[in-house]
């Protein structure tokens, strides 16, 4: 479903402030796989997702997304086929319309626009039975202003549209990292269940390493721009933190110490 290919990508190249961010990254995800990132900051997690999204050409490789080569292509063509999930949930709706209007929009991404009744009533019904599995109540406030929610209700409502169309591959960038851990585990119980139950392909970036083994079935650790460690199946259940840690400083020299990732494991 996904295949990046020797992948390199380098900021303000040729100045004091280069910064190598994909070091020839290769990461072959199968259909139905649900990856976790995990990595030190400045490892490469985001800036290999937005690669993969196409919000900037990469200095060289190859990206293919469900065996279509969109490596040259920009990101509003990739947008067919992903869905994604940012860390602000400010960011992925709009404010001042409704929630049956932010879904509607959701729901029409991509298809022709013609003059025709807005939201149905069949839709409501589509829209309150997909809100009722976020456990949040939001399935009895269609009409509510989206601005008017919490940001847990927001991202949930993100992660909602972001996967209502089934897209073929879903990015979510530790987009449970700004909410509180209850309304956080929320979430990744509702991304466990949509993903399970349209078996999505998914990658999610988390600080979290406990939230990295829990959930997924496969693990991938990042270090200077490229994958150092790739776990999955019955290896990847039976880790625990303390694995990863030493997997880790055996690769950095112990630079982990002062990641704040060791503030969320």
């Amino acid at each position: 479903m996904l295949r990046v290919e020797n992948v390199w990508k380098t900021f303000n190249a040729g100045t004091v402030n280069e910064k190598t961010a994909l070091a020839g990254l290769n990461l072959h995800l199968n259909e139905g796989d649900f990856v976790t990132v995990i990595g030190g900051n400045g490892a490469g997690k985001s800036t290999m997702l937005n690669a993969v999204a196409g919000v900037w050409p990469v200095d060289k490789g190859k990206i293919s997304i469900d065996s279509v080569d969109v490596t040259k292509l920009p990101e509003h063509k990739r947008a067919a086929y992903l869905g994604r999930v940012f860390q602000d949930p400010m960011t992925g709706t709009a404010a001042g319309m409704q929630i049956e209007e932010n879904l509607a929009l959701a729901a029409r991404r991509g298809a022709k626009r013609f003059l025709k009744p807005g939201i149905t009533q069949k839709e409501r019904e589509y829209y309150k039975e997909r809100l009722a599995s976020l456990g949040l109540g939001l399935e009895d406030r269609l009409t509510s202003k989206v601005g008017l929610l919490s940001g847990g209700q927001r991202q949930a409502l993100t992660l909602l549209m972001a996967t209502l169309k089934k897209p073929r591959l879903l990015l979510l960038d530790e987009h449970t990292a700004a909410l509180d851990p209850k309304t956080a585990a929320k979430v990744l119980d509702a991304t466990d269940r949509i993903v399970g139950e349209d078996n999505l392909t998914t990658l999610m970036i988390t600080h979290n390493m406990k939230d990295a083994i829990a959930h997924g079935n496969r693990l991938i650790m990042m270090y200077e721009g490229h994958v150092i460690y790739d776990v999955a199946g019955e290896e990847k259940k039976n880790l625990k933190v303390s694995d990863l840690l030493a997997k880790f400083e055996e690769v950095s020299g112990g630079e982990f110490a002062n990641d704040r990732m060791m503030l969320t494991n």
